[in-house]
């Protein structure tokens, strides 16, 4: 805003008080100048096609391109592949909105600003500046304070689609008494905010404000939380943070990748095409059910149950209930063999046990340290008991002794010896008892089972050291605080043993290839840190091979998806409040580089076993070493509307502050109370009297009203979402459950708010 930046813009004005009519000469003037910007607007559609054009022919020309059967080749074509369409996806995501303003310097030069960089091929000089480019920073940040070598900002109105946008009105912002402002007109900000919602959120690229471009642009290293009230734009904050940096840092990051955690599968799809609109496709989506992999968890467990699963203490829990399933047998287990009967008991078991755990290997890989060490100690019992029942007879060898003849050992025993060994060795292979009682003793184990036979037993969960309040049913569906369980159980088993790839396999070939080239570009880099991690400390040639699929070019974000294992290179958690120290846990081990970016609040915390202070959930993993920013301008609330959540706020949490809303509408909440039976009549009037936006209903059980013409939410789900208009149905019914529920639901709305008391 102009009045929050104390920039000055000129409003041409009658002689009526309070007038603001253009005079006819300016106009004029305004039409005209409006008219060159819309040119030079076309001129850089054209080179953005232009552009376009050359790059699918590149990606389609390295797609289809020969390699003659060198791998080195190969590596050089999926680069050139994925690098020019990488391009192509960029380019194509900028045709709308391509420019959005332009900077006008002391030094006399004019920079067009936008959604990417475009170099004019005429001259050789820069014809569209990228928003993320550190000479784009004075478009955010100038003042008339500070400059930063402006004279004028001028934000552009655009109508129309591409390629055939135009420029409809634009607004200055002047930093010098020298610079002719030309038209002024309401900020851009101030009009993206009136603007309708949609089911999906837009970038905020064009309105970036001073506090928020601060935080975008901070370094990759390191973790910054981010903390804001409702409607301060954190998440949008941390989505073009992702997009700046994967822009500043690209060779890193595009190969590595970025996480996003949300609180819920609405809020991915609400805010999921954001960087793909910025041109950024090296990106994850996630929710905290679906931390392990393969699972999709929405359920939610009772209070106190979902604080025990949050806590680290489960990590010990979960390693002896992995333990527990390491087990002696209770009565001997006899192997019958050709020759002789060897029996596993209680100590055999126990030093095959001991000896496996020594490795440090995780469950299932050290099943086969486990059964070759018994293996090994039943062959020595039956070597055993076959000599002895191959010896002389005792009253033999006194007589043969009382005769002088020495006790010899005959000639060739050792070979015989040996050749036992093999020959019991054969038979434990390939015998069924042998192998079942490995599978009871030390089974293959998968993370489900495991928590699913946790849960339901009293017995495992006494042995784990559990609290018994976590029993419940095997076939309970997964929650969303079992994920991180299941996940952690994962890392303590291991994948199930697989069959060994052929070393002349021509994939592990092409992937040991691959590596080596990774590795090399990596170390060669200009200035990186030696100690800092690699995509090849992580992934083997075997793993890369399995990944490798000729006939389809993975994009990072479809290899990162569909792989536990992916490390990635930048971690970004919105509503952060409501991860569990167990998720972050989790998360963490995602992302060793420990470059994050955590944005929430903790006024409107949730979950049970979220964060009640930042440093509860951070510093078990991070100590100190993390950065604090906060945001404090509401860009969403209206001030009636904040004024009323303001209220609730004060009542639950009286040290925090509530953000400054920006802007008012003149338009109260308005509050009805009604019998239950009349609650879903009035929200569709509500919904029928709203001409344009969205409109959402939240309640503390929205069941009653499926099928009404409106979105449905709990305060939970609404989390990180916004709305036109808000109806909240048994207001006091949520504040009964959480105060800071009810401070959610009130802060959703853009334009109206309604609440509707039920009168039981």
């Amino acid at each position: 805003m102009r009045s929050a930046q104390h920039q000055a813009s000129v409003r041409f004005q009658d002689s009526t008080p309070g007038g603001h009519v253009t005079r006819p000469e300016v106009k004029a003037d305004v039409e005209a100048e409006i008219e060159l910007e819309t040119t030079r607007l076309h001129h850089l559609h054209q080179l953005l096609r232009d552009e376009l054009a050359a790059a699918s022919a590149r990606a389609r020309g390295s797609l289809g391109a020969e390699t003659g059967g060198e791998l080195s080749a190969r590596y050089e074509r999926d680069v050139s592949v994925h690098r020019w369409s990488d391009r192509v996806r960029a380019l194509t995501a900028a045709r709308s909105g391509l420019c959005f303003g332009r900077l006008d310097g002391t030094d006399g030069a004019t920079t067009y600003v936008g959604r990417i960089g475009l170099t004019d091929p005429a001259d050789g000089e820069s014809a569209l500046l990228d928003w993320r480019a550190p000479a784009a920073r004075p478009f955010y940040c100038a003042t008339l304070a500070e400059p930063l070598g402006v004279v004028r900002r001028r934000h552009f109105q655009i109508a129309g689609t591409a390629p055939a946008e135009r420029i409809l009105d634009f607004h200055d912002d002047v930093f010098a008494a020298s610079a002719d402002s030309g038209h002024a007109s309401d900020p851009a900000l101030l009009a993206a905010l009136k603007a309708p919602r949609s089911s999906t959120m837009r970038d905020i690229v064009s309105t970036i404000q001073a506090e928020q471009d601060a935080i975008i642009r901070l370094p990759l290293s390191g973790t910054v939380v981010i903390e804001g009230g409702p409607g301060t734009g954190k998440t949008a904050v941390a989505l073009h943070r992702a997009a700046y940096l994967l822009y500043s840092h690209r060779e890193r990051l595009a190969r590595s990748g970025v996480l996003v955690v949300g609180p819920s599968a609405g809020f991915v799809r609400y805010v999921g095409g954001v960087l793909p609109a910025l041109g950024e496709s090296a990106v994850v989506f996630t929710t905290p059910g679906r931390l392990a992999h393969g699972v999709v968890a929405t359920a939610l467990d009772e209070p106190e149950t979902a604080r025990i699963k949050g806590d680290l203490a489960m990590i010990d829990v979960l390693r002896r209930a992995v333990e527990d399933r390491q087990e002696l047998p209770g009565s001997p287990l006899e192997i019958e063999l050709e020759d002789v009967t060897v029996t596993v008991d209680r100590a055999l078991a126990a030093e095959a046990r001991c000896r496996a755990r020594g490795t440090g290997l995780v469950h299932n890989a050290a099943r086969a340290t486990f059964r070759d060490v018994l293996g090994g100690l039943l062959v020595d019992q039956g070597l055993q008991r076959l000599d002895r029942t191959l010896e002389d007879p005792p009253e033999l060898v006194e007589m043969l002794r009382d005769l002088g003849i020495p006790d010899v050992e005959p000639e060739g025993a050792a070979e015989l010896d040996a050749e036992l060994r093999a020959d019991l060795r054969h038979e434990l292979r390939t015998n069924a008892d042998f192998h079942d009682a490995v599978e009871q003793l030390w089974p293959v184990l998968g993370a489900g089972q495991v928590l699913r036979d946790l849960f339901a037993s009293a017995a495992r969960l006494a042995a784990a050291g559990a609290s018994p309040v976590l029993g419940r049913p095997a076939h309970a569906p997964w929650t969303v605080s079992d994920a991180p369980l299941l996940d952690e159980l994962a890392e303590l088993l291991g994948e199930p043993p697989v069959p060994v790839r052929r070393a002349e396999d021509p994939e592990s070939a092409y992937a040991a290839e691959v590596l080596a080239i990774i590795e090399s570009a990596d170390r060669n880099l200009a200035g990186e840190d030696p100690d800092e991690l690699r995509p090849t400390d992580f992934v083997t040639a075997d793993v890369l091979a399995a990944r490798h699929v000729p006939d389809h070019l993975a994009s990072v974000a479809e290899r990162a998806a569909g792989d536990r294992d992916w490390r990635y290179g930048h971690l970004v958690v919105d509503e952060a409040q409501e991860l569990s120290a167990m998720d972050w846990h989790v998360l963490l081990r995602r992302c060793p580089s420990r470059s994050i970016t955590a944005v929430g609040d903790l006024a409107q915390r949730s979950a049970p076993a979220g964060a009640a202070a930042w440093a509860d959930v951070l510093g078990p993993h991070l100590a100190d070493r993390w950065t604090y920013r906060t945001l404090t301008v509401n860009y969403r609330t209206p001030s009636e509307i904040m004024d009323l959540a303001a209220e609730v706020l004060a009542e639950f949490a009286p040290d925090r502050e509530p953000a400054r809303s920006v802007r008012s509408t003149g338009e109260q909440p308005w509050e009805r109370t009604v019998p239950a039976a009349e609650v879903r009549a009035l929200v569709e009037a509500e919904a029928a009297a709203l001409t344009e936006g969205t409109l959402a209903v939240i309640a503390a059980d929205p069941t009653g009203l499926e099928g009404a013409p409106v979105e449905l939410h709990t305060p939970v789900s609404a989390k990180g979402l916004e709305f036109d208009a808000v109806v909240i149905v048994d207001p006091e019914e949520i504040r009964r459950r959480n105060p800071a529920d009810l401070y959610v639901s009130l802060t959703r709305a853009t334009r109206r708010l309604g609440l509707v008391h039920v009168r039981r």
